[in-house]
């Protein structure tokens, strides 16, 4: 098809602006690359351009590419990856400046990924890309929301700091040329509930849209430079979040300036006519936000390879919705962030990308994976139980105590190190410790992937046989694909997993077929499944822990109980098609069918109980297929243990010896129990693949706790509005007036700290230019630590002000006895509050300042004064 008049007059017109900043910016001559570039398009060839899966176009020496890579604590891709604490544990380190470390090394392993796209030939798969789709910096307003885990927390404050030094971490030193393009989502107003995030319209004060749901969103687009940006699935005063003039006009373009490009989460452009019913038809609905300023189109049809994705454009080209002219402005944007990333050669300052693939799960990245993990630990409550003692017997109790899954969270991948389980990590730090772990009944937490180390291949060799097959015709649906009987490879694969996206003769269009053994490692029983594979493990010469179909996303496997021995080789038989929505895994979890005695008989031989308790991201996470007791679609319907969880820590309670409690969770549960009962109480999240090591070294003493709550811990639903009501009224330590069982910004150590009076000096001629604060920070204990400072903000009594709110941050190190000056500098911005018509002021007034280690009367040490700001100062959106 040939370009229209419009198309060339379009781009000659974008070519010679373009041309005009040449040599001055990157960005000038990376457009004008771009306009050159889609000049020689086809309309057919720029339509399929606007989706995640971009295809090659050989004529123009244009490689496919595929927008879709994740990394929300962790690159994700075809090798193993280094694991981070989950979002909201990064969260509890309050520390932005390790967050953009983490950032960094998520970075270079994208890059890496991308490598070994490039050497393979396997571009245009999921995870190869040089952008990535992260960080979630939505606010965690409701402690039901099951993607919560994924954010950073429910202040707007941390939570922009924390965005700016990942999105920074991720894109490196100069925005323009960047490693990788960050992607903050999901703009905007968007945190649950799941089951009807395709269908709310959510209608927001503009006091809260100013005050809660934007701030974050701005500081990463302005400050931290971020190249993309995700929309969101709901609607917002009833305009579809990917099709909004407020938000992605007025505020992102408008008011921000935002010149990157935008994309939709998954299926958003869908749901405008599908499910919003906001547009009439297909054509209308991709018209209609790519017109409001939506440049890529994710569509959850590229994972299955549906044809014809691109039709719906075609459509609204020939109904006049759109013209080349529409799709020319849209592709300058993202065949631009092509030239400026390195993907696509030919940018004068863009150097390729020269990163390895072996620095993708370096020793580096593991080392700051366990020291986040360690940061990332909120000590809640010491009766002097913690550090525990030399000597001491240890018996791990819990259904997460020997758990391996939990320690991931979700949006990670399958693929890193090795995690290490807090069994195992309490054996590690206390090397010659008498530590046992006493197996639980079967739990809704379990299931974790069998380690390797437990296969054989058929001819007894440690792994399992893959064999690697193509398809004959590649363009024909899974399910209808015929494979070539000779095999392009055969390997040893460590266990139920493939390197197809490693091997280069293997197509994208494969299948993989395991054959060997399942040895067990201890004789007892186990509840095993296995998603993403057809075939099954033979238990007594009968097909036992099977599988009858390829999994669809999300969907938990089938468990069976089966009862093994030691030593025995259990045969196996399994394959796979090649690009299906959920990859292959045999998952495990060690069980008894008496718990209770166990547990008496495991306390006995124990100085002291452990026990590791919490939830899975299995459970609570992204619109899952999940309806039982607690849960609903990914959301949480309580705020409790589940039920046998609770009865072990009651019966433990019970057995005379000293009670650790150590909960994983993405969410906040209810505490209190722990908290009035339990001799020590530690929040562990999601930790990482390191996580269990973190804990073990906490518990130990060799790291001393420092974590903050990025979270509210309430005690029960009833002191909350409903889930669906995104006024924050009553919710989050800023609006609630209720007392909670544990208060945002709140954790103890295992040394003490005190402040001495903060001091208030303007910056430049008036506090309502900001101002700096300085306090002197004192170790008074007997052991080293780190102390999380944190100002918070009193305002004058004005409508819209929040109760309190958190403005300042810093991390200090001191030794026992050693004081340091601390000065944190608060910018207008800082000091502002909204009024209840959405206007940001810096408030004329009295204003009460607290400097400590969490929120003023939390019990932790503070320091207060007052100061005043004699003049309204407005700020800008």
């Amino acid at each position: 098809m040939l370009l229209s008049a419009t198309a060339v007059v379009t781009l000659t017109s974008i070519s010679a602006q373009a041309q005009g900043a040449a040599g001055q910016d990157p960005r000038g001559e990376a457009d004008r690359l771009a306009a050159a570039l889609v000049a020689k398009m086809t309309t057919d060839e720029k339509v399929e351009q606007l989706l995640n899966v971009a295809p090659a176009i050989p004529r123009l020496n244009v490689p496919a590419y595929n927008w879709w890579t994740e990394s929300l604590h962790g690159a994700g891709g075809a090798v193993p990856t280094t694991n981070f604490p989950q979002s909201i544990g990064l969260a509890a380190t309050f520390d932005p400046a390790l967050v953009h470390d983490v950032a960094r090394v998520i970075s270079t392993e994208l890059q890496g990924l991308h490598t070994l796209a490039r050497q393979t030939g396997h571009l245009g798969k999921i995870g190869t890309g040089l952008d990535t789709w992260a960080p979630n910096i939505n606010i965690f307003r409701d402690p039901r929301w099951g993607r919560g885990q994924e954010t950073y927390g429910e202040d707007p404050f941390l939570t922009a700091k924390l965005g700016v030094a990942y999105v920074t971490g991720i894109q490196g030193a100069n925005p323009e040329l960047p490693d990788v393009i960050a992607t903050p989502k999901h703009f905007a107003v968007h945190s649950g509930p799941e089951p009807s995030r395709h269908t709310d319209n959510i209608m927001v004060s503009r006091h809260d849209l100013e005050d809660t749901y934007l701030p974050a969103f701005r500081a990463a687009i302005v400050e931290g430079k971020a190249g993309s940006i995700m929309c969101a699935y709901n609607r917002v005063d009833g305009q579809p979040a990917c099709a909004s003039d407020l938000l992605l006009k007025d505020r992102l373009r408008g008011a921000w300036g935002f010149k990157g490009y935008v994309v939709s989460d998954c299926d958003a452009v869908v749901d405008i006519y599908d499910r919003h019913k906001y547009a009439t038809d297909a054509a209308s609905g991709v018209a209609v936000s790519l017109l409001a300023g939506m440049d890529n189109e994710c569509n959850t049809g590229t994972i299955g390879e549906v044809k014809g994705l691109a039709d719906r454009y075609r459509a609204a080209l020939k109904a006049g919705y759109l013209t080349d002219g529409d799709l020319d402005r849209v592709l300058l944007r993202l065949f631009s962030a092509r030239y400026r990333n390195g993907d696509l050669a030919g940018l004068s300052a863009r150097q390729p990308n020269a990163t390895p693939v072996s620095a993708v799960g370096a020793q580096a990245g593991w080392d700051l994976s366990l020291k986040a993990a360690e940061k990332s630990l909120v000590l809640l409550k010491n009766g002097g139980v913690l550090p525990l003692k030399p000597g001491a017997r240890v018996a791990v109790i819990g259904p997460l105590g020997d758990a391996t899954r939990v320690l991931r969270g979700n949006y990670s991948s399958p693929n890193s190190a090795p995690p290490i389980s807090v069994v195992e990590g309490l054996r590690r730090a206390m090397p010659g410790a008498k530590v046992d772990y006493v197996p639980f009944a079967p739990s809704i937490t379990d299931g974790d992937l069998v380690t390797d180390g437990n296969f054989l291949t058929p001819d007894g060799k440690p792994g399992l046989r893959a064999v690697y097959y193509n398809a004959l015709d590649a363009s024909k649906p899974r399910g209808e694909r015929a494979y070539s009987t000779k095999p392009v490879a055969t390997r040893i694969e460590s266990n139920l997993a493939s390197s197809a996206m490693q091997l280069k003769e293997v197509s994208d269009a494969h299948r993989v077929v395991w054959d060997g053994f399942f040895v067990a490692p201890e004789s007892g029983l186990y509840k095993m499944g296995v998603t993403g594979v057809k075939g099954a493990i033979d238990v007594g010469g009968q097909p036992t822990i099977v599988s009858d179909h390829y999994s669809l996303w999300g969907e938990p496997p089938k468990y069976v109980e089966v009862q093994l021995k030691k030593g025995e080789r259990y045969p196996l038989h399994f394959d796979i098609e090649g690009g299906g929505a959920a990859g292959p895994g045999l998952f495990w979890k060690r069980i008894t069918h008496d718990p209770w005695g166990d547990l008496a008989r495991g306390a006995a031989e124990a100085d002291v109980l452990v026990a590791v308790v919490g939830l899975t991201s299995d459970l609570e996470g992204e619109e899952m297929p999940l309806k039982i007791e607690g849960f609903d679609g990914g959301d949480k319907t309580n705020l409790e243990l589940p039920m046998d969880q609770r009865e072990l820590l009651i019966r433990a309670r019970t057995l005379g010896k000293p009670l650790v409690v150590v909960a994983m969770n993405g969410s906040p549960i209810n505490l209190s129990w722990a908290k009035d009962n339990a001799d020590a109480l530690v929040e562990a999240w999601y930790p990482g693949q390191a996580g269990g090591l973190a804990v073990g070294n906490v518990l130990w003493g060799k790291a001393n706790p420092s974590g903050r709550l990025p979270l509210t811990f309430y005690r029960d639903m009833s002191e909350l509005p409903p889930f669906t009501d995104y006024a924050m009224k009553g919710r989050t330590y800023r609006y609630f007036a209720g007392k909670p069982v544990y208060g945002f910004g709140y954790g103890i150590s295992y040394t003490t700290f005190g402040y001495g009076a903060p001091k208030v000096e303007p910056v430049g001629a008036s506090t309502a230019n900001g101002i700096r604060v300085t306090t002197q920070v004192t170790n008074t204990g007997s052991r080293a630590g780190e102390e999380v400072v944190q100002a918070y903000l009193r305002f004058p009594d004005q409508p819209g002000a929040p109760r309190i709110a958190l403005r300042g941050l810093q991390r200090v190190a001191l030794q026992p006895g050693e004081s340091k000056a601390v000065t944190i500098e608060l910018s207008p911005r800082d000091l502002s509050a909204v009024r209840p018509d959405g206007t940001r002021q810096v408030f004329a007034g009295t204003y009460r300042l607290s400097v400590g280690g969490g929120q003023p009367d939390s019990g932790l040490p503070a320091s207060e004064t007052t100061f005043a700001v004699d003049r309204v100062v407005d700020l800008p959106k």
